[in-house]
């Protein structure tokens, strides 16, 4: 059977479709889920996309983190459900205390928009395990509110605990503390990542086909994962 991912769109959403296609090429049924529905239509993973949810107003990502359709996320996450946030999804995640931490303004207080080598630290995560520890790719990195901070206490426990997902390598695009470009929560199947894996999934419009490997993982996830 078809694994079947849901992609949420909030107002402002900006690269839900781009979700949507990259999951249909990696061999899985897309599933578009509406914020203001709180049903998750029966996915088996949810992914939160890039964009600009509800204006940023406030903070990035603090008012979608209140509608519906996040309330049924994050019990079904805290349950195993595997959920990948990206870039705004990645805030959101933060915001709805499903990841530690937060993104704030870039360093330079200029938005960044560029392909970005990263290092993966972690393959045991549920969107990660399609890559080798070390490994590199290259994903377009997007955003002006992408520098992760979080206290030395918790930087040190993701240290520790394995749960830096991937680094910036050759640069650091937003001044994310320790080169932090993704990280997870204890149980592997929740990750946030700041750049854009969705945006490098085709040759013909991507720098590479290195995000593919994200979407991928889930499926593979799902396929090990007791009934």
């Amino acid at each position: 059977m078809t694994a079947r991912v849901g992609v949420v769109t909030f107002p402002g959403s900006l690269d839900d479709g781009d979700a949507a296609r990259a999951v249909r090429i990696a061999g899985a049924e897309p599933v578009r889920l509406w914020h203001g529905d709180p049903q998750l239509h029966g996915v088996d993973a949810v992914v939160l996309p890039g964009g600009f949810s509800y204006g940023d107003y406030l903070r990035c990502g603090a008012i979608a983190r209140f509608a519906p359709v996040m309330e049924t996320i994050v019990d079904a996450a805290q349950g195993g459900l595997p959920v990948l946030g990206i870039c705004n999804g990645f805030q959101i995640l933060c915001e709805a205390h499903l990841l530690p931490g937060a993104l704030t303004r870039n360093q330079h207080l200029h938005f960044r928009n560029r392909d970005q080598v990263l290092r993966i630290e972690s393959a045991g995560t549920a969107w990660t395990n399609a890559f080798q520890p070390g490994q590199e790719v290259l994903i377009p990195v997007k955003n002006g509110e992408g520098c992760y901070v979080a206290d030395t206490a918790t930087l040190d426990q993701l240290e520790a605990e394995g749960r830096v997902v991937a680094r910036y390598v050759g640069g650091n695009p937003n001044g994310s503390q320790r080169d932090i470009a993704a990280i997870t929560n204890a149980a592997g199947n929740v990750v946030g990542i700041m750049p854009h894996p969705e945006h490098a999934v085709e040759a013909l419009t991507g720098p590479s086909l290195d995000g593919l490997g994200f979407f991928t993982s889930v499926l593979k996830h799902l396929v090990g994962a007791p009934a």
